[in-house]
């Protein structure tokens, strides 16, 4: 069985960018920690910083906690069904899959070996996060909010954008002057 709700409370760990507890994960944190992005799928979940949580219970259910990269995201659907999917695969028949929205995710959350691997791909990974002053929402920046953005190719910094979306509206297209090729940027949110 499967249920998957929305909810809006903190999940209980911190971004991936942040150390770790040194503990041994669950065998449904070592499978959930494996299922990978539908759309940078050289990046896992965790990796990608959207899998926040996993969590065994006494009964033997687990429950997983996703933050989705922004509001209203195409790929929480499957990445919801791939979790579920995953886990139960792995013997887990009463599996909950629950969405929490704050606090957000930012692109700050993707992990280092997340980034390497962006990279790796001929992807940029983004830069730091735009930092929101006041209270109320964060605004949803979806435009390069850096000059600059490296070729993941070339390290050059001679680059241009080309096209303000890519395959999702949270990457741009560039293209690098020195060596000529184009690459994808996954944009800071």
């Amino acid at each position: 069985m499967v249920t998957m709700t929305a909810t809006t409370t903190r999940p209980t760990t911190t971004p991936a960018t942040t150390a770790r507890p040194t503990r041994p994960l669950s065998t449904a944190e070592q499978v959930a920690a494996e299922v990978v992005d539908p759309e940078l799928p050289m990046l896992t979940l965790l990796e990608l910083g959207v899998l926040r949580a996993v969590e065994t219970h006494a009964n033997g259910s687990v429950t997983a906690t996703l933050t989705p990269t922004y509001s209203g995201c195409p790929a929480m659907a499957e990445m919801r069904a791939d979790l579920a999917a995953r886990l139960e695969s792995a013997g887990f028949a009463d599996v909950r899959i629950e969405t929490v929205l704050d606090p957000p995710w930012t692109t700050d959350w993707i992990s280092a070996e997340g980034r390497r691997k962006l990279t790796e791909h001929g992807i940029a990974p983004p830069g730091p996060a735009p930092r929101h002053r006041g209270g109320g929402p964060l605004p949803l920046i979806l435009s390069p909010t850096r000059r600059v953005v490296p070729c993941p190719y070339c390290g050059s910094d001679d680059t241009e954008e080309t096209s303000r979306f890519g395959a999702t509206s949270c990457r741009a297209l560039r293209r690098c002057r020195s060596c000529l090729e184009p690459y994808e940027q996954v944009k800071e949110i």
